[in-house]
């Protein structure tokens, strides 16, 4: 298993793009939870990153709304169906994490949809920024409260950003 990272600039903050066997297979912003320890990226490489540095620059240049990328996420089954669910979140909207276990067919697991959601390898591919809670607020995101209410409002899914965000 070959693994390889770099590190790119964005509106968000440093971003560590990791690839595992040439496909990418994490996404981490500084700070974020869970997190792997660096000496798991692999080598320095910016050859695989050619086409995620492209759509990155374009969703960040508002000109791309749903990434076409080919992906080799490691994960539980329900955590890979969760996250196949995540993408199908339209750009500009939000789902409760009750919502996606409704369309998971499995009621009740919004617990289990959240656990799953926060371990999500490739934020912003994967949406999980566009979930939130069942009143309407903002929940745990792993790169902060502060990006997640930041990237709704920039997919405009969120009208203002508020001055802290346990206002919201």
């Amino acid at each position: 298993m070959l693994k390889q990272h770099t590190v790119i600039d964005s509106p968000y903050g440093p971003l560590t793009l990791v690839a595992t066997d040439g496909l990418l297979s994490g996404l981490y912003m500084e700070g974020q939870r869970h997190r792997p320890a660096e000496e798991t990226f692999g080598v320095p490489d910016t050859r695989p990153f050619g086409e995620v540095r492209r759509q990155l620059a374009a969703y960040f240049a508002h000109e791309l709304t749903r990434f076409e990328l080919p992906l080799n996420l490691a994960g539980t089954p329900f955590q890979r169906s969760v996250w196949a669910e995540l993408e199908r979140i339209p750009y500009g909207e939000t789902r409760s994490y009750g919502e996606l276990a409704d369309a998971l067919g499995k009621p009740g697991a919004s617990r289990a949809v959240g656990l799953a959601n926060g371990k999500n390898p490739v934020g912003i591919i994967v949406p999980c920024h566009r979930v939130i809670g069942s009143t309407g607020g903002l929940t745990g995101y792993g790169g902060g409260l502060d990006r997640k209410q930041r990237l709704l409002v920039f997919e405009g899914a969120a009208s203002e950003v508020p001055s802290t965000a346990t206002l919201f």
